[in-house]
């Protein structure tokens, strides 16, 4: 998926075909947002009055590089994820072996979107950094990369949900939207606070 031009990309997301979903788009944009992130701290260190706080913007950097590498990563991951569990819906009802092979594709087609959430929950923790110590002409690429990471927390959400409503382990599925739930109710004021301080300095 990563080797595909931007236009093919799009092309195929707004196709019929299995992948890319919304699981990999979510992962793109959560990429694209901590992007932004990296782009504020570039803008900043190395500038005299920013000083102060290089040493920590660095550590912001290179800690959203990983991240940025990683949510690229979670695209291949999410069509691989997702490929065999467009498969499975393919197997006869009457196959004894439909439900076993379906629960197995169930979880890993949720696996891959959770992931994606707990990466792009760790984006939006940096971009409160960025947008507090990063430089004035950039920060409002803070604000824009936050917003990115917090749509993509949405998509990946919703994309673990809808894998986990047809899994016949209650137990594992709710123990899964548990923890989706946990996490967007932690970092969604987060990613509105971050957005809204900076929108408030152009008010």
């Amino acid at each position: 998926m990563l080797d595909k031009s931007v236009t093919r990309f799009t092309e195929l997301l707004a196709s019929k075909a299995a992948v890319p979903g919304g699981g990999g788009a979510s992962a793109l944009v959560g990429a694209l947002g901590i992007a932004l992130g990296s782009m504020v701290g570039e803008l900043t260190v190395g500038k005299k009055k920013y000083a102060a706080v290089e040493e920590d913007v660095r550590a912001l950097m290179e800690k959203a590089q990983d991240l940025r590498l990683r949510l690229l990563e979670g695209v291949n991951r999410d069509a691989a994820a997702f490929e065999p569990l467009s498969r499975a819906y393919g197997i006869p009802r009457d196959d004894p072996s439909r439900d076993e092979i379906m629960e197995q594709c169930l979880k890993d087609a949720a696996a891959a979107p959770l992931e994606i959430l707990e990466l792009c929950c760790q984006a939006i923790e940096l971009h409160r950094g960025f947008a507090d110590m990063g430089s004035v002409l950039a920060v409002s690429d803070a604000a824009t990369g936050v917003m990115f990471c917090q749509s993509a927390m949405y998509g990946a959400a919703i994309n673990v949900k809808v894998n986990t409503k047809s899994m016949k382990d209650r137990a594992y599925a709710e123990a899964l939207n548990a923890r989706v739930d946990e996490l967007v109710a932690q970092y969604r004021p987060i990613a509105e606070q971050v957005y809204e301080a900076v929108y408030r300095r152009f008010c």
